[in-house]
């Protein structure tokens, strides 16, 4: 399974929450698949959906989750330790772990070699981190959701890519249309 398979998958879970989705081709992936006011897409921000999405649960308790890429974290690794010293149960952070930087190339990243995100999530003090297989992605979301606890996802999946355009919405309107979402 690649990431556009586990996003169609999970996509039924994710349109009752507030979801921040990583740079480039996941927030084309997601946007394709299932569009939604609720959906924050990053446009231009690699290794910034963990902590948007972690100050997002801090300020509201509606339910945020985000997706991100293991490449992404491995370039913003304090958002780790920042997550688990700001404890929000209504927050769940998904990396779907490729093993490559998917949006620039599938050029490998070292969580595709010897450095494993759940044990750096560990190590930062993250008390709720569940690995899972792309095809039980499903599954551990929507346990993360059910618990109410702040949990970290880690999704083991084949690096790949679907033919996509960009999305042309003007990220100005996605912000204001995130907002009213926010606050409905």
């Amino acid at each position: 399974m690649i990431r556009s398979e586990i996003l169609t998958e999970i996509a039924p879970i994710l349109r009752d929450h507030l979801v921040v989705c990583n740079i480039g081709l996941p927030s084309q992936e997601l946007h394709m698949i299932d569009d939604q006011p609720s959906n924050f897409y990053m446009l231009g921000t690699m290794g910034l959906s963990s902590s948007i999405g972690l100050g997002l649960a801090l300020a509201q308790d509606k339910t945020v989750i985000s997706i991100d890429g293991d490449g992404s974290v491995l370039t913003n690794l304090g958002t780790l330790p920042t997550i688990a010293n700001n404890v929000a149960d209504n927050y769940i952070l998904l990396i779907i772990d490729n093993g490559s930087y998917g949006s620039t190339g599938d050029q490998p990243t070292y969580a595709g070699k010897k450095t494993k995100l759940e044990n750096v999530a560990k190590a930062c003090g993250c008390e709720n981190v569940v690995t899972c297989k792309a095809k039980e992605t499903g599954a551990a979301l929507q346990a993360a959701i059910d618990s109410k606890e702040m949990t970290v996802i880690v999704s083991k999946c084949d690096s790949g890519n679907i033919k996509l355009p960009v999305i042309t919405m003007d990220p100005v309107v996605i912000r204001d249309r995130f907002m009213k979402a926010v606050q409905a």
